[in-house]
């Protein structure tokens, strides 16, 4: 399977969103909660993602978050198991450049991915 992040990988209605954060919180990091639906969903993967202002008021710090995480999503989706997943922001990044932010988040997204896959 080609390493796309085709539409079918996200989750695009609010209901998609609303039964996975209601759900079971999966994995938990020192920026992220990662939660899906209690019941088990059949089909890949899917990626959902919740990045509030609050947390990142910069949109520039928004969406480098978004991008980090769709790319960490994207390279490990044929290792995690069925159903949809939703990163949720929940502490507001540290005061860093840039480009210290994408690597932290990165970290952490591999780990919490790698807790999910294994």
């Amino acid at each position: 399977m080609p390493t796309a992040f085709p539409p079918a990988a996200r989750l695009h209605r609010p209901s998609e969103y609303a039964a996975a954060l209601k759900g079971r919180r999966i994995a938990r990091g020192a920026l992220f909660v990662v939660s899906g639906p209690r019941e088990p969903a059949e089909g890949p993967a899917r990626l959902g993602l919740v990045v509030p202002k609050r947390h990142a008021p910069l949109a520039v710090t928004r969406n480098a978050i978004k991008r980090v995480l769709r790319e960490a999503f994207r390279l490990r989706r044929d290792a995690l198991p069925d159903g949809d997943l939703v990163f949720r922001l929940v502490n507001r990044p540290p005061a860093a450049s840039l480009t210290a932010l994408k690597r932290q988040v990165r970290a952490e997204a591999d780990i919490l991915l790698a807790r999910i896959a294994s």
